[in-house]
């Protein structure tokens, strides 16, 4: 099933608001706006999506709780997830999704013993699973208990 199109950042920013709210988690707010205060005005008007007068907006967005969660949304429909200090490249309109199921608890963490390796998977209904690689020595609590 396709997620809704979220076109700017405000709109992605309300639709994780949303999702937040559903599972009792506090959104902290950072928003960067216009030219002076985003990297993305350094680069050109193709920053601000190739309107003219379109002004960048950038946002960070931390929640309380565990796992600790963070979302960067840059201008250029470009977002950070980072979920107990891994980073994951998710795009844009499927960030209330891949939040979702963080907070639904579709996660798990793959361990190897040889070659030694560990990995965060995110399981998102409907999509690929969101994977990355952890160091051994990056192991939270939290990722500890969800090794398999």
């Amino acid at each position: 099933m396709p997620h809704p199109h979220l076109p700017t950042t405000q709109s992605a920013v309300l639709a994780i608001e949303a999702v937040a709210a559903r599972h009792g988690r506090t959104v902290h707010a950072e928003h960067d706006i216009g030219n002076d205060r985003t990297f993305a005005g350094l680069v050109g008007p193709e920053a601000s999506g190739g309107e003219p007068g379109a002004i960048p907006h950038e946002a960070l967005l931390e929640f309380d709780g565990r796992p600790a969660v963070t979302v960067r949304l840059f201008t250029h429909d470009e977002v950070t997830v980072t979920v107990e200090g891994i980073a994951f490249d998710v795009d844009r309109d499927s960030v209330p999704a891949f939040l979702n199921a963080v907070w639904s608890d579709l996660v798990h963490v793959k361990a190897r013993t040889f070659p030694p390796s560990t990995t965060l998977i995110v399981t998102v209904p409907g999509e690929p699973s969101y994977r990355e690689g952890i160091g051994v020595h990056s192991l939270t609590p939290w990722l500890a208990g969800r090794i398999r």
